[in-house]
């Protein structure tokens, strides 16, 4: 018990060392030993649970989307229709929380491989509520769940990042679903502010 107690503290005290050093050099410019240093870990001790930096990242990435997994799961359950905007407010909130891992995932640091991690697994997710909604009610999606979903993460993801980056949100989170609401429901003509052709 006190060696797993152990264990989840270096392995935190790790992952907040990466975070913080990403922000400020760039995960191209650290070493393990940048991170051991920062963390006041034992360099064996980061070799008993990570090859390397790269898999340090990884694992910090998967945290990150196991923890938003659950949330997103919680929100999206009981949804007939879908498009409450429930699910965008859960990462909008969970990226207020965690803000500097998201920036430095959506930002593509590590060569763009926990982006990846963090893309994929929001288009697998979505996907699959896509299709379970349109079993629920009866319909036939006109465009590929799979090709919807990556549209759909590809533009929550944009503006997930423009709204981390933010120091101050110009926006509250409520009000960035909200017109990603009306977005989804009208159509970016609409949004643009014409009138659709008759």
């Amino acid at each position: 018990m006190a060696e797993d107690r152990r264990t989840r503290r270096s392995r935190r005290l790790l992952g907040t060392a990466l975070v913080e050093l990403v922000l400020e050099r760039g995960f191209a410019a650290l070493t393990v030993e940048d991170i051991t240093e920062r963390a006041d870990v034992a360099r064996a001790t980061f070799y008993a649970h990570f090859r390397s930096k790269e898999e340090l990242f990884a694992r910090v990435t998967a945290d990150l989307l196991d923890e938003l997994v659950t949330r997103l799961t919680h929100t999206i359950a009981g949804s007939s229709t879908g498009f409450t905007g429930k699910p965008v407010l859960e990462m909008l909130r969970h990226a207020r929380e965690e803000r500097d891992l998201y920036r430095i995932v959506l930002r593509g640091e590590g060569d763009g491989k926990p982006l990846q991690m963090f893309t994929d697994t929001c288009a697998r997710i979505t996907a699959d509520e896509f299709r379970a909604r349109a079993e629920r009610n009866d319909v036939k999606p006109r465009i590929d769940p799979e090709l919807l979903a990556r549209v759909w993460v590809g533009e929550q993801t944009a503006v997930l990042r423009w709204w981390a980056e933010q120091d101050s949100p110009s926006l509250p989170a409520e009000e960035v679903v909200r017109m990603l609401l009306d977005l989804a429901l009208h159509g970016r003509y609409w949004a643009t502010g014409f009138e659709a052709p008759a």
